[in-house]
């Protein structure tokens, strides 16, 4: 058996503490790399989900669709890519009145008309019917409706004015320019007498 003096057992000793510390120092290090890097991943992860939300807007679609109902777009997205991701367009779909590259906004609701629609969609309110919503929108809407600048959703809370109807209103505003007076909404088709006394005092022009 080997006998170790004195200055040799404290040498071995120190040797053993140095690699016991060197193997400690070792697995720190590796464990907070593997810290860091799962922090750093989690972090980049919320980015990427927080960016990815910020990119999308959620839009309504209606209409000859193949499954109407609300779709995740990205944002910049326009009404051919809604009606792409709603399942393609039915066969009754009427593209004559649809602006298939019109860009799209979070929250708006799109409707794509059929060549089956009525031209009557909405049927014409009574007088006394029109009293009562006159009363409600005065009490309720303070703000009249500006129909050179209103949104589709703003359209149709107009009594007498549908997705269909306010679908006009707008295509009208491209394709011929904003109303010069409210009693111009009387050019767009399916307007007429009757339905315009139910909302000339609910709009304006600016």
């Amino acid at each position: 058996m080997i006998q170790l003096n004195k200055k040799q057992m404290i040498l071995i000793i120190a040797i053993l503490i140095i690699i016991v510390l060197v193997i400690i120092y070792y697995f720190e290090q590796n464990f907070k790399n593997i810290g860091y890097k799962e922090i750093e991943n989690n972090v980049f992860e919320n980015i990427e989900i927080k960016e990815e939300k910020e990119s999308e807007i959620l839009i309504h679609i209606t209409g000859a669709v193949g499954e109407p109902g609300v779709v995740h777009l990205k944002k910049g997205a326009r009404v051919i890519d809604a009606i792409e991701e709603s399942g393609g367009l039915l066969e009754e779909a009427d593209l004559n009145k649809v602006n298939l590259a019109y860009p799209l906004s979070d929250g708006q609701k799109v409707y794509i008309p059929s060549i089956n629609d009525d031209e009557t969609e909405q049927d014409i309110l009574n007088t006394d019917e029109e009293e009562i919503i006159q009363e409600v929108y005065k009490d309720f809407n303070n703000e009249k409706i500006n129909i050179n600048t209103a949104t589709q959703t703003e359209l149709e809370t107009l009594p007498g004015i549908g997705t269909s109807m306010a679908y006009r209103i707008i295509q009208y505003r491209k394709d011929i320019g904003e109303f010069n007076q409210i009693e111009d909404i009387k050019n767009v088709s399916g307007i007429g007498e009757a339905k315009f006394n139910q909302i000339q005092n609910l709009i304006c022009v600016k």
